[in-house]
């Protein structure tokens, strides 16, 4: 019988007998006997990437005769991956979102140990804590390495700033004492959007990820929680990031109610307000709508110490490996490929995204130059939403809260949310 260690290590070795070849060398020593090549299914999530993945995979195919690579993008990543791992049908290598649904995966062990990766090594610890931690394989492994990295910060106009004299806010008192003069001076402080349910999240989730204490998820995500007889809860931990993210949305413009995200997008592209409260994953949108618009970026200053200041940063693209390939070499070779500096950094600039390496350098995006001291720093934390489990519809819960206003009701909501999921854990693990 085997163990549960005996696929990674087999994996581990596979990787190690074709190192030379992920480096750049040609696959054919490593191809199976016969006239046909190999061929790897590489699921591809992003469809606004399908071009940046497919010119990787030509370069990579040219190098590499031997081996077809079968791109499989499709318009609901989440549900289609769910869907071909029940059917036993797990892509040789992957990208991903490191959110919550890839934790889930992960911990399910359907993807390959990558630790002994030579390109694990590069990786910034910092970042790869970051998806580690959400969860992995016996809680030991490494099943992603990050591709690219997202900034949730706040994106300004720098023209607006410096006609009303208004420099970059590092605490939350300047922050708001910057929305007050663009608003006594008739700019819009902040355009913001709340069709869309998950526009009100990326200022939720660095106020939240920021002021809740330490040890918040692990106590209220345990099974059998309550409200009552837990440490935590959003009732007495979560007051201050919900008042924070009400007086914010406070400066709405009229009609946001039912403003969506591309009208954010083409508004602040406009120079209609002097910040919006997206992270940098909107920047190609807002340059699509305007190639001339001025943006640049600060991380939220969520407290009145800037020593307090931490960087939201998801890995927006994360990369994986079936854990039962048949083609490990192969596949060990295609994702050292795609992890070489110099695809990384192509990408991330085509992208708007950050290189999640050790020794990556500047940003190439100079929209994001204002995050480059924190994020080399590595003060930085995941997104608070990952860490929310699916069935709680949390996103409609920030939204209504939006609307209505009522922080008491938000609170319940979500320590009921919870407690509900922690009752479901609980049963589980009972059965």
């Amino acid at each position: 019988m085997k163990t549960k260690h005996s696929r990674p290590a087999r994996l581990r070795r596979a990787a190690g007998a074709c190192l030379a070849v992920a480096l750049g060398a040609s696959l054919a020593a490593c191809a199976p006997a016969g006239d046909g090549r190999v061929k790897l299914d590489f699921f591809q999530f992003k469809p606004e990437a399908v071009a940046e993945f497919k010119a990787l995979v030509a370069e990579f195919e040219s190098q590499n005769p031997d081996i077809d690579v079968v791109v499989n993008s499709v318009p609901d990543p989440d549900t289609a991956i769910r869907t071909l791992l029940v059917k036993g049908k797990t892509p040789d290598v992957l990208t991903l979102n490191g959110n919550g649904n890839f934790a889930d995966l992960a911990s399910s062990c359907v993807f390959a140990d990558l630790s002994a990766f030579p390109s694990a090594s590069r990786v910034k610890p910092e970042v790869q804590q970051i998806l580690n931690a959400l969860g992995t394989c016996h809680g030991s492994e490494t099943n992603g390495l990050p591709f690219a990295n997202n900034a949730s910060a706040i994106l300004y106009n720098p023209e607006i700033f410096a006609k009303y004299n208004v420099k970059v806010p590092r605490t939350w008192d300047e922050l708001i004492a910057a929305a007050d003069t663009f608003k006594d001076n008739g700019v819009a402080p902040f355009y913001m959007t709340l069709k869309d349910a998950w526009t009100a999240m990326p200022a939720y989730v660095n106020l939240a990820g920021n002021l809740k204490p330490e040890g918040f998820f692990e106590d209220i995500r345990a099974a059998k929680w309550t409200p009552q007889t837990g440490t935590h809860s959003f009732s007495k931990d979560g007051e201050e990031a919900s008042e924070k993210l009400k007086k914010l949305f406070s400066y709405r413009q009229p009609g946001a109610d039912s403003a969506g995200y591309s009208d954010g997008n083409a508004a602040f592209a406009s120079g209609k307000s002097a910040m919006y409260l997206q992270g940098s994953f909107a920047i190609p949108a807002i340059r699509a709508a305007n190639p001339e618009a001025k943006i640049a970026s600060f991380p939220y200053p969520t407290t009145s110490n800037p020593a307090d200041t931490t960087l939201v940063t998801g890995v927006d693209v994360t990369l994986a490996m079936g854990r039962e390939t048949k083609h490990p070499k192969e596949a060990a070779a295609f994702i050292e490929f795609l992890m070489r500096e110099q695809a990384m950094k192509d990408y991330a600039k085509a992208q708007s995204a950050i290189v999640p390496l050790a020794d990556a350098g500047p940003i190439a995006d100079p929209a994001l130059a204002g995050v480059q001291g924190i994020f080399d720093e590595g003060r930085l934390i995941g997104y608070f939403d990952h860490r929310i489990p699916a069935s709680i519809p949390f996103t409609a819960m920030v939204q209504q809260f939006m609307l209505d206003g009522d922080t008491a009701a938000f609170l319940h909501r979500a320590d009921n949310e919870f407690a509900k999921a922690a009752a479901r854990t609980s049963t589980k693990k009972g059965e």
